[in-house]
């Protein structure tokens, strides 16, 4: 695969960073119970998706390269499950979670397409 020039220019990089923001800015108003449980939670866990696929841009070999995408696609499904559940126990306001589904499932697909271009062959 031919690499851009930097992980800033991947478009699932910077979806993942729109997502890390909104999930920042949405889990503001959690109650004060929440601010080491599931705030921290959410927040870490979509920090960690954009992180991963920026760490993964600087693998020297695709092997590498799909082994971070692949830990990237592992926080965005914590993410998603920590979402859930925060929707489930009615933290979120109307229709909040849903959006932050909607830009993660998003998300999961470009890391899918640039797994799915990477070389497959350890080197």
């Amino acid at each position: 695969m031919s690499r851009t020039r930097h992980y800033r220019d991947l478009i699932a990089w910077q979806k993942a960073m729109e997502l890390a923001r909104l999930a920042y800015e949405q889990t503001e108003d959690f109650p004060n119970s929440e601010t080491f449980g599931l705030r921290m939670q959410i927040r870490r866990s979509a920090v960690s998706v954009a992180s991963h696929i920026a760490e993964a841009h600087g693998r020297l070999n695709d092997t590498e390269m799909r082994k971070g995408l692949g830990s990237g696609r592992a926080a965005l499904n914590e993410f998603e499950t920590q979402t859930e559940l925060a929707k489930s126990l009615g933290f979120f306001q109307a229709g909040v979670a849903d959006t932050l589904l909607e830009l993660s499932s998003e998300v999961g697909k470009l890391i899918n397409g640039l797994i799915g271009v990477l070389d497959p062959s350890p080197r």
